[in-house]
């Protein structure tokens, strides 16, 4: 009964939390990168416990005509507030012993700041904040659990660190990781319970309170700090901050925060005018930061990133481990049947790739007497002789759903099957994102978790569009259902056999949204047009990235936007000019400008506006064109200004609507089409179309807006738009 207790309890807590841990684990995978991207850059060298304040005051005040603060951070680099000869005031990290400098601190990248208020709030600022408290509190229950239930597996907690029985993949190594990363989830869980508490004053708030105390001593105006006494004893590894005073007024004071006390020190006789102990409170948040983040330990932000990891393997582990425990215990009972197929293929894809994986499947099936039915995951409903459901669920960018499965959770939680049906989810995806198949997964576990659905295979992943892991499965799923599937053709990812070769003839600096366009011309005259894929593979990895392109006369055009840790994008942005590189072009004949249209609308955020800038140059018909750009701020579009003015000029751009998301309107370019919602549905009644590229959250936002209205007003779903071409999507 105990164990029963303690397994329904780290299955109910982890059932509650799950969404809040994944998204946690995802956001503190990509955060975990950041306290070592910091610890690696330049500015140290010196071992700062043998340099004392004094000695680095000293080095400041003869370089630098006045010093306003030191800052020692957590990676033991030295950074300081001066005013340089010129008059001017800089912050710099400078050599502790000779005052050069080493070096300006940069912006934080947008990819850790978007990151981390999605870790922290998840964009719901205090409520947000709350959530993720109750959720690291929760982890932090969870993770007790489990190890109850590890030592009662593992016959008592002298044996907790004996060899697993291995049964099958998903619980030998979820009882493995569940031993090795328990200490660090506890102390990641507690720390982020800490701070979300502090965050809501819900701990002593414990004020410094000073009471500076002069003796009458006599004071020798021409004493620099550097003589004394007290400066020369501390060591540069004791201190976090020093201001300093700010007049030579003798009544003004240096005020040095150490690491577990703050100190106001008289500038001419060295005098603790006060000494004030930090309060446990302070010290607890200092400390919860440093576990809960890394900083200044890359061996602790390794652990962190591991510990992100473990967190969402356990959750996938241990619902397959809850469900096979599930399906072992209850009586097997004969599918009903429906409609008038047996086999239902649900597809998502947001590329097509993958429907000819279904199509192939459909076909094998067929020709094995089964009656078969094929469709898109948004339209999933019941089936009265369904006997089988299969799912080929792509997973696009960094985890999300295809366009064309938006709707399924919501319907799937809506809608009752009429009887049991059999079910194996096929994930396909890429390994080179941390989310790899994650959308297969979450569509595998909504499954999981319903009555009325039986589990023909695990979650079945297949990277890259492997047609020889697609055969693997197909094999797998004919033994264990006893149809026989033979595939006739074999499926091969679409890619050039042979690059192409492209100079370089221009490029920018990344602009504050660290963006930059490159333009590239061929060697040698080529057929592509704007929305085909220019794929580049970087030496490093070697793995291909895809870009939109855009094409300008007979070059292509490229906006990229540049991350810290991205491979190509930062390969791409060190190329010079004259720099010749192979790329494989890829058409996408599906994403290309209408030849013959009344009016076209094309709606973009970010990046996605590249293809639409060479669309613009191919308008040569002069179709009425609207282009919905959404954006950070008005400086975001001065690097596409040229190309929007002359397009605008040449009557090619009808109209330009911009909605900029960090001005103070805080607007969107779903918030625009939510104004111009009518101009969207003339251009489908028209027969018009209507084109959306950039990040998939946004197509999805925009979707949802449109989709609303075209049903309501029009009586059409979007898929009937998408079918006949109207509406075309290539977002990332």
């Amino acid at each position: 009964m105990t164990l029963s207790i303690w397994r329904y309890s780290h299955l109910l807590l982890a059932l509650i939390s799950s969404l809040f841990l994944i998204l946690a684990s995802v956001t503190g995978f990509i955060l975990s990168f950041e306290p070592i991207q910091k610890a690696v850059l330049p500015y140290g060298g010196h071992d700062i416990k043998k340099i004392s304040l004094a000695q680095t005051i000293d080095a400041l005040n003869s370089t630098y005509d006045e010093v306003l603060s030191i800052e020692v951070d957590e990676n033991d680099f030295v950074l300081a507030s001066v005013v340089t000869n010129k008059g001017n005031n800089e912050t710099i990290y400078i050599d502790p012993l000779t005052g050069d400098n080493l070096g300006s601190p940069k912006p934080e990248s947008a990819i850790f700041s978007f990151t981390r208020t999605l870790h922290r709030s998840l964009f719901l600022k205090g409520l947000g904040r709350a959530f993720v408290g109750i959720a690291s509190l929760l982890l932090c229950f969870i993770a007790i659990t489990g190890l109850l239930l590890i030592i009662k597996r593992q016959g008592g907690l002298l044996r907790l660190f004996s060899k697993v029985q291995k049964e099958y993949f998903e619980m030998y190594y979820h009882v493995i990781l569940g031993r090795w990363t328990l200490i660090p989830i506890i102390i990641v869980s507690v720390t982020g319970v800490y701070l979300s508490a502090e965050k809501f004053n819900l701990l002593p708030l414990n004020r410094l309170k000073h009471q500076i105390s002069i003796s009458e001593t006599k004071i020798d105006l021409d004493k620099k700090p550097a003589d004394l006494a007290l400066l020369k004893q501390l060591n540069l590894h004791e201190v976090r901050l020093v201001n300093f005073p700010f007049s030579e007024d003798p009544e003004d004071y240096f005020e040095i925060s150490l690491k577990d006390k703050e100190l106001y020190v008289h500038q001419y006789t060295g005098e603790i005018l006060s000494e004030v102990h930090y309060p446990f409170s302070f010290l607890a948040k200092q400390w919860s930061l440093v576990l809960h983040t890394g900083r200044g330990s890359i061996i602790w932000s390794i652990a962190l990133l591991t510990v992100s990891i473990s967190i969402l393997f356990f959750i996938y582990s241990g619902l397959i481990m809850w469900r096979k425990r599930v399906n072992n215990t209850k009586i097997d009972t004969a599918a009903t049947d429906k409609d008038e197929s047996t086999h239902i293929i649900l597809v998502a894809s947001e590329t097509g790739s993958t429907f000819n994986f279904a199509k192939q499947l459909k076909e094998a099936l067929i020709n094995s007497g089964k009656t078969v039915y094929m469709s898109h995951m948004n339209e999933y409903t019941t089936y009265d002789k369904a006997e089988h459901l299969i799912i080929l669920a792509a997973t696009y960018g960094n985890g999300e759903s295809t366009s064309n499965a938006r709707k399924f959770k919501s319907k799937f939680e809506t809608i009752d099957p009429l009887h049991n049906l059999k079910y194996t989810v096929v994930g396909f995806g890429s390994k080179q994102y941390p989310n790899y198949c994650a959308f297969a997964i979450e569509i595998d576990n909504l499954l999981r978790k319903k009555d009325g659905f039986e589990e023909t295979l695990p979650v079945y992943k297949i990277n890259n569009q492997n047609a020889t892991d697609f055969h693997d499965w197909t094999e797998k799923w004919s033994a264990k259902t006893g149809v026989p599937i033979k595939l006739k053709n074999t499926v091969v990812k679409n890619k050039a056999s042979k690059p192409s070769f492209f100079k370089v003839i221009a490029k920018t600096n990344p602009n504050g949204d660290n963006t930059f366009l490159l333009k590239l011309r061929p060697e040698k005259k080529l057929s592509f047009k704007s929305g085909d894929l220019a794929g580049i593979i970087p030496e490093k990895d070697r793995i291909e990235r895809s870009y939109s392109i855009a094409r300008i006369k007979d070059d292509i055009l490229l906006s990229i936007k540049r991350h810290d840790l991205g491979v190509c994008s930062n390969y791409l942005n060190q190329l010079k000019i004259n720099t010749t590189i192979p790329i494989y072009i890829h058409r996408n004949k599906k994403f290309h400008f209408p030849k013959k249209s009344p009016l076209v609308i094309l709606i973009a955020n970010g990046t996605g506006l590249a293809p639409f800038l060479g669309m613009l140059h191919e308008n040569k018909k002069h179709i009425p064109v609207h282009l919905f750009l959404g954006v950070r701020n008005k400086k975001s579009v001065e690097i596409y200004k040229d190309e929007l003015d002359n397009a605008l000029k040449s009557n090619k751009l009808t109209q330009l609507h911009v909605a900029y998301s960090r001005e103070n309107s805080n607007d969107y370019v779903q918030d625009l089409i939510k104004e111009n919602l009518n101009l969207v549905l003339d251009t489908f009644t028209a027969g018009g179309h209507v084109m959306i590229c950039g990040a998939l959250q946004m197509q999805n936002a925009v979707l949802d807006i449109i989709e609303n209205s075209t049903q309501t007003s029009l009586e059409k779903s979007l898929i009937e738009y998408e079918e006949n071409g109207q509406l075309k999507l290539d977002c990332y």
